[in-house]
């Protein structure tokens, strides 16, 4: 007679994730240990394949898959109905064709499939773009600016983390036509866990230990991502000053935005055209007028908080954006797409408080 755990698992969404053994892939295991309706049925890593996971990782001892798989596009659709790609960019572009090949729905977490114009995606990222075709298929799924996209689709390029909390905190002021979008200036900061498990001496304790440094000025590859859509909202080309820096810390994204006011709106008023902006959408936050978020706010959950100064002496508005660069930057924001794709309710095993202190 059938258990009623494998009625339960038969009635769910088959789940397999490449690139497990990344940060991304890490914790979309952790979310999706959790979700109602998706089971993990593959784990999958280039690199380690047959090793189980708790291997790397001791915390996962847990999880039903134990041992990774290896790469193979045949073979994961033969498993599962959702692929998840948690890969270095360079490595999406050559596998994500062949798997929608197989009539798996794909979540790409690269960047590999979130600008429209192969030429320019190949002057920032250096490898040669995918096909235009499956650059004109991906749904750029920033959930509360794209979510009616998203519904139904069967390919979604998840949005960079430093994007996703730029383009949150910019897009209902520029929107609205309350911001002048040629002065915009995003200085970006992030913890050290976004620039992946890999050791370097980006992430060296004794370099970043009680020190503060800028990166990629001027060069950084989510530019052209983040001016992407901030012209299709403008409506004009809009071109951006983008500074990020790498702090002392494990998680957390601020981006504070500077831009030129367009008339004589007040904190208040920002506010209250944010909470009109995302009403219903339960991840975006809006703090009380003079009050600012901080990353400790946001980490390890799916949020991103946004507060606001305006500053009367010389017309400038300042946005505070602030998320956890591992889950509303990556795999919180790939599963919250997933649930939107499926018709479920975007919050579904996604609601939990940010860890504090």
């Amino acid at each position: 007679m059938e258990s009623e755990e494998n009625k339960v698992n038969a009635n769910k969404v088959k789940v397999a994730i490449v690139g497990s053994t990344g940060y991304g892939g890490v914790e979309l295991i952790r979310f999706l240990l959790g979700h109602p309706q998706a089971e993990i049925v593959s784990v999958i890593s280039a690199s380690s394949a047959g090793v189980p996971i708790s291997e790397g990782f001791p915390h996962l001892s847990e999880i039903v898959v134990k041992d990774l798989d290896g790469v193979n596009p045949a073979e994961i659709a033969k498993k599962a109905d959702i692929v998840f790609t948690a890969t270095p960019s360079g490595v999406s572009s050559k596998l994500v064709p062949q798997l929608l090949e197989t009539d798996v729905k794909v979540i790409d977490l690269s960047g590999d499939f979130r600008i429209k114009d192969g030429s320019v995606y190949e002057a920032w990222y250096k490898h040669e773009a995918p096909a235009d075709r499956f650059l004109e298929q991906a749904v750029y799924g920033l959930c509360e600016i794209n979510g009616d996209d998203v519904a139904g689709t069967e390919f979604i390029s998840n949005p960079g983390c430093y994007p996703t909390a730029a383009l949150l905190g910019l897009i209902p002021a520029l929107s609205a036509g309350w911001i002048d979008p040629a002065t915009i200036i995003i200085d970006a900061k992030s913890g050290v866990s976004g620039a992946g498990r890999g050791t370097s001496l980006t992430s060296h304790y004794a370099e970043m230990n009680e020190n503060f440094k800028a990166y990629k000025i001027n060069k950084h590859q989510h530019i052209p991502e983040i001016e992407q859509s901030l012209t299709l909202i403008a409506g004009e080309p809009v071109t951006i000053t983008f500074t990020t820096h790498l702090v002392p810390m494990t998680r957390g994204i601020m981006c504070t935005m500077y831009a030129q006011l367009k008339g004589p709106y007040t904190d208040e008023d920002l506010t209250e055209l944010y909470r009109q902006y995302y009403e219903g959408r339960p991840f975006v936050r809006i703090r009380e007028a003079g009050k600012w978020p901080a990353t400790k706010e946001v980490f390890g959950s799916n949020y991103c908080d946004i507060g606001f100064a305006v500053d009367h002496r010389t017309g400038r508005l300042t946005i505070v954006s602030v998320i956890d660069n591992v889950v509303k930057g990556a795999a919180g924001q790939a599963i919250q797409n997933m649930n939107l794709m499926m018709g479920w309710d975007e919050t579904t095993g996604l609601k939990l408080s940010p860890v504090y202190p």
